[in-house]
């Protein structure tokens, strides 16, 4: 850094007296100066110092000025206790006082409110306000400045406070500085860059201390002593440095954190203020002898490269490494004034005022950005230029070079004949790496820092600025002093060229050949000794690596992508493929590779041509590349016909059939014609050709047609030359449904794949009828079924089935799931179970089942187990294998079907509000029901439902034996809470009532005539013969039947015939006697003997009855032939179940028995629910069929 004088003025009164400058102010725009000097107020043009006006309107000294940030108007504070606003035109518009003088002014930079402050008081005034409020303050005022968004105001006093204000003039901060008076705060401001996300306040106060502040009154870090007493501290626009001066005489350049980097400007008085131009890197200063200088601070680029690593110093004190190719930065933090830096490899060198600090990378990865330090010089060094090496680092000092070791040691020395302009470390092993230097007498030397001779390569007339080597060593470029670029041989030491307006030149470091040189504005690459070609650049290369070029521009590095399209056409010109490929090696567009892959193509180098294709990823030259390739394995050695192809692939079509004709492969320039639709030139190229040629030029044409949209015609041309399928295929496609049928009509019944492929789309195009016809055209019964089906035209298929039965399967299982899938499940199981599907239909049945449980529709559960029994039976006589499994299954879910049956009844009644039953009735079924739930209890029964009912009924019908047991077992079980009340006031109002039950509801065997009580542990059969009871299916009362069964060698069918028999029935004990002989009946009434013997099956019952163990009833032929049909009721089991026989034992008693489920009912009963229902109550089977 430099300071420049740009102008310097000084201000003397009337009589030659020195007027002190206590203050400067710039407008924003930075046009123009004030100057508060003595008692006028000073206007200079900021351009060349000069004086624009005096401005006259205080009577005593100017002790501040302060310009608005809109630059509309400016104040000046004075001595006289006034203020006086001023326009940008230099008028005075407005005045004001105060009680003392004026010490410091300064506007709110957002709403342009002025603060005045004097030694009692400040005031605050903005152009909208006519007053001015003003606040009393504790002590004198010395400074001010508002916050960057003008809603705190800092005043610094002479008691060594810092008071931060709001815009209404109310403390909020106090900040009290250690010295307290005897350090009184002389001047603050707020630093204004907008990267800091705290306002911070720079304070310097007399007792010389610099300290950083944040808005809560926070301080940032610790004081900073200084040598002196400030006067002055003024912040560069963006922040990032800072000006200070005062009683050294002399103003000094500061970075944000208080780090002193260099004087500016050393005068012969105290400097009492200093302000930076705005966005700008000018500075002035006003000295207490009148002295206003204005200076311009240059800033030299610090900074080194080392290929793609760039290091240069930022904000003065810090060094910021980046990486050109990835672009990463890390940043070192020196705080100090970075000197000079140098980088080599993994080293990094960067001189401080009082010592060099070498720093090395963490690792060797190249994309590495980690460093730390090796080393630490602790010296004092002058120098020109730094480099360090891997051990050691080269200090220039006018001609001298020093070796010196990390470690301070001076290893080498080396004195050279003439100033020293250019040094460079042009590699080398570790701590014999060498050195490149150009000296002013135009002397280029190599140097090896373990070697103290150096070695001339070569000497010229002019200076040398600028040098290089090329990557192999073999040429040096020189830039000289006249801004010529020349190239010599090292060897020989021949200047091979020379090129003008040159400022700095970089050799490729990974092309031999190509060198880069900047100046004039223009980057010229210059490849072997082709023209140079030209482009604009702005800046001093310093670097070139493939296709980048490090560029330098003003203080900013960067990498620019250079394509190497230029020199590579130059070498294609001559023909010099793989020249030309290392040159696109470094960096060309996808254009040019494809260039050069044509080039090199068409002059038959394959194998630059192959790696280009590769680079632009083409895999279709690739491809043909390779079969070429191939080719030339196998021994064909035709060029022509190798450059037919490559013609062919590039669309010179031609000249590629010329070729093939000349090699005489007119075939393949046939088809390649055909390929590409040139049917004309595929005609003109044949002329009178082979028929086949012919043919198989009309199928091409007609593959064109489908391929380019004409469908139709395509078809067509298929037709023509009997590609049937081919033609179907476009036709059935594109729904035209009257050429299918046409063309189905038209062909032979032999062509069963073009007929089947014209039904198949028929049928997408839902016409099932043309489908049907040709399916019925080529004898195909299974397609047609298929067809059917898939449309769900179930007659036609039913109708089908029945004349051929051995597709039965095809039909009803798809049926049964179309049925199934429309939620007709019932249907589907029927149809599983007529196509033999056994296993399905009982699944189907079983989810049924499961599915009525789960959502307590007990009816329809009853009516699908009595249904899955039914299956159960079929299967027990179809499958032998599963009939003990099945016939199981059939006795279960029998006996599931009418617990279920029965329970509907008591879950209607706990669930409704009204029951439709008789209590009688209710008290029938849940008796019977509970006799059965003694062991196991179904899902979805409720034994508290079933037991809750019996309990009500038997009270209510006068059963309170039977309703207080029930009582009590509820209270066993976990009772729903609506019923608790109801159960625990029933279970204790039936203990008043007698402990006995109604005679009237005791169940009588019909067998034994014994009475069974109510609650019966034999179940629901006697307590005394064990003879099961036979039930009502409606109302559960017993039936007057006792189940008998046929001696041994009796059959069904004979038993049946005995019954049927039409002998002589007599009635005895004083009743009507019947008599039928032949086709007469006769009644007759007549006492007779009460001889049991009369009736052979009232003999059985008295004689054989009574045990511990069960007796069946057993007739004889004698026994069945005196039997009255109307008395016997079969229950006609289908096998592998024989029939079941029972005898009425009160004939007067009318019972019905359904044919299908063999339930028995009360005649009346039975009746009645089939009016209600229109079919059986338990099995559904409608009344047209039952009856």
């Amino acid at each position: 850094m430099r300071a420049v004088p740009t102008w310097i003025d000084k201000v003397h009164d009337r009589d030659k007296v020195e007027q002190c400058i206590y203050d400067l102010a710039f407008r924003p725009d930075g046009s123009q100066l004030i100057v508060a000097a003595g008692n006028r107020v000073l206007v200079y043009d900021t351009a060349d110092g000069t004086l624009i006006q005096p401005l006259k309107g205080h009577k005593d000294t100017v002790y501040c000025v302060a310009y608005a940030k809109d630059g509309k108007r400016f104040a000046s504070g004075s001595a006289d206790k006034s203020i006086i606003i001023w326009t940008s035109k230099l008028e005075g518009i407005l005045k004001y006082t105060h009680n003392d003088s004026i010490q410091c002014v300064s506007y709110n930079p957002v709403t342009h409110q002025l603060a005045s402050c004097s030694s009692g008081d400040f005031g605050l005034w903005s152009p909208e306000q006519k007053s001015v409020s003003k606040h009393k303050v504790s002590s004198k005022i010395t400074c001010c400045g508002w916050t960057n968004d003008g809603q705190y105001l800092a005043l610094g006093m002479m008691n060594g406070v810092v008071s931060i204000r709001n815009k209404n003039g109310e403390e909020k901060v106090k900040i009290e500085r250690p010295g307290g008076s005897s350090s009184p705060v002389w001047s603050i401001a707020w630093n204004p860059s907008k990267d800091e996300h705290n306002d911070i306040l720079a304070v310097a106060d007399w007792g010389q201390k610099l300290s950083f502040y944040q808005l809560s009154g926070k301080q940032i870090g610790k004081d900073r002593s200084l040598t002196f007493d400030p006067c002055c501290v003024s912040f560069f626009s963006k922040g990032e440095y800072m000006v200070l001066c005062g009683s050294d005489r002399q103003a000094a350049l500061y970075t944000r954190d208080g780090v002193r980097l260099g004087s500016i400007a050393e005068q012969n008085a105290w400097v009492w203020t200093c302000r930076v131009k705005p966005d700008s890197n000018y500075v002035v200063v006003g000295c207490q002898d009148g002295t206003i200088a204005f200076f311009q601070l240059i800033f030299s680029t610090v900074h080194g490269l080392y290929k793609d690593r760039y290091a240069y110093r930022d904000s003065m004190t810090d060094v910021i490494v980046q990486h050109l190719i990835t672009e990463q930065k890390v940043r070192i933090k020196c705080r100090e004034l970075v000197k000079k830096i140098a980088i080599y490899r993994s080293r990094l060198a960067i001189q401080l005022p009082e010592k060099i600090l070498i720093y090395e990378l963490l690792s060797d990865d190249s994309a590495d950005m980690h460093y730390r330090v090796k080393e630490k010089i602790c010296r004092r060094f002058e120098c020109n230029l730094l480099v360090v090496c891997s051990q050691h680092i080269i200090l220039c000092q006018e001609k001298r070079l020093q070796c010196l070791s990390f470690t301070a040691l001076r290893q080498r020395e080396w004195l050279m004949e003439s100033l020293i302009r250019y040094i460079k470390v042009i590699g080398g092993p570790a701590g014999r790496e060498g050195l490149l230097v150009g000296l002013k007498n135009g002397a280029i030397l190599k140097i090896f820092v373990d070697n103290p001779f150096p070695i001339t390569l070569l000497k010229q007339n002019t200076s040398v600025r600028c040098l290089d080597m090329s990557s192999n060593r073999s040429r040096l470029a020189v830039v000289d002093e006249h801004n010529t670029c020349l190239v010599y041989d090292i060897h020989t030491r021949e200047l091979l060229f020379q090129e003008p307006n040159a400022n700095s030149v970089a050799w490729n470091t990974q092309c031999e050949d190509m060198l880069c040189f900047s100046g004039g504005g223009f980057l010229n690459i210059k490849a072997c000794s082709f023209p140079v070609h030209q482009q604009k650049l702005q800046g001093f290369v310093v670097g070139y690596n493939g296709s980048r070029i490090f560029c330098l521009h003003v203080y900013s590095m960067a990498a620019v992508e250079v394509p190497q399209s230029a020199p590579m056409y130059q070498y294609l010109e001559r023909r010099m493929f793989q020249q030309a490929y290392n040159i696109a090696c470094l960096g060309v567009t996808d254009s040019d590779w494809r260039d050069l892959a044509t080039e090199a193509l068409e002059g038959l180098d394959f194998h630059t041509a192959k790696k280009a294709f590769i680079r632009i990823r083409d895999l279709r030259y690739l491809e043909l590349i390779s079969s070429i390739e191939e080719r030339k394995k196998r021994g064909e050695t035709d060029n022509q016909l190798f450059l037919a192809d490559v013609f062919a692939y590039q669309g010179k079509f031609h000249e590629a059939a010329k070729l093939y004709r000349r090699s005489g492969q007119d075939g393949r320039a046939l088809s390649m014609y055909t390929d590409l639709r040139m049917f004309d030139y595929a005609k003109d190229f044949l002329g009178s050709a082979d028929p086949k040629d012919t043919k198989l030029l009309m199928k091409k044409q007609a593959d064109w047609a489908k391929n380019s949209r004409e469908p139709r015609a395509a078809a067509e041309m298929y037709l023509s030359a009997g590609e049937h399928l081919k033609a179907i295929q476009i036709i059935g496609e594109h729904g035209w449904v009257d050429m299918l049928i046409d063309v189905g009509r038209r062909l032979d019944k032999a062509e069963r794949a073009a007929l089947s492929r014209c039904a198949v789309f028929l049928q997408q195009l839902q016409q099932h009828g043309y489908a049907a016809e040709l399916y019925s055209k080529m004898g195909d019964l299974r397609a047609l079924l298929q067809l059917h089906v898939h449309a769900t035209h179930w007659d036609e298929a039913f109708s089908l089935v029945e004349k051929h039965p051995q597709f039965r399967d095809d039909v009803y299982v798809p049926y049964a799931q179309w049925l199934a899938e429309h939620d007709r499940f019932e249907e589907a199981q029927r149809a599983f179970h007529k196509a033999g599907r056994q296993a399905e239909a009982v699944r189907v049945l079983e989810q049924l089942t499961h599915n009525a449980v789960v959502e307590s529709r007990f009816s329809d559960a009853s009516y699908y187990y009595w249904m899955l029994s039914m299956q159960c039976l079929d299967i027990a006589r179809e499958d032998s294998e599963q009939k003990q499994e099945m016939l199981k299954k059939f006795h279960s879910f029998q006996h599931l079907a009418e617990l279920y049956h029965v329970y509907h009844s008591v879950h209607r009644y706990m669930s409704e509000p009204f029951s439709s039953n008789m209590p009688e009735i209710l008290f029938n079924i849940s008796r019977f029901l509970f006799h059965n739930l003694s062991t196991h209890t179904p899902m979805g029964i409720s034994k508290v439902d079933t037991l809750y009912a019996l309990a009500k009924q038997s009270k209510l019908l006068g059963a309170y034996k039977v309703s207080r047991h029930a009582f009590e077992k509820l209270q066993s079980l976990k009772i729903p809470a609506r019923y608790q009340d109801s159960v625990e006031l029933s279970s204790l109002t039936v203990r008043s009532k007698p402990y006995r039950d109604n005679e009237d509801l005791i169940p009588m065997c019909y067998r034994c005539s014994t009475n069974n009580p109510l609650l019966n542990n034999q179940g629901n059969s006697c307590i005394n013969c064990r003879q099961p009871f036979i039930f009502s299916a409606s109302s559960y009362e017993v039936l007057p039947l006792v189940e008998f069964y046929l001696d041994q060698g009796i059959s069904d069918e004979e038993a049946v015939s005995l019954i049927d028999l039409e002998v002589p029935r007599v009635e005895k004990n004083k009743s009507w006697q019947e008599m039928s002989s032949g086709e007469s009946q006769c009644l007759k009434l007549e006492d007779g003997p009460d001889d049991p013997e009369d009736d052979p099956f009232t003999a059985k019952l008295s004689f054989e009855q009574g045990g511990s163990v069960f007796v069946p009833v057993r007739v004889s032929r004698a026994v069945l032939r005196s039997m009255s049909r109307r008395d016997v009721l079969i229950k006609r089991w289908p096998a592998p179940l024989s029939w079941q026989y029972y005898r009425s034992l009160l004939p007067d008693v009318s019972i019905t028995m359904c044919p299908s489920c063999f339930q028995m009912f009360h005649s009346e009963d039975y009746e009645l629910l089939v009016l209600q229902h229109s079919c059986c109550p338990f099995c559904r089977r409608p009344i047209d069929e039952s009856c």
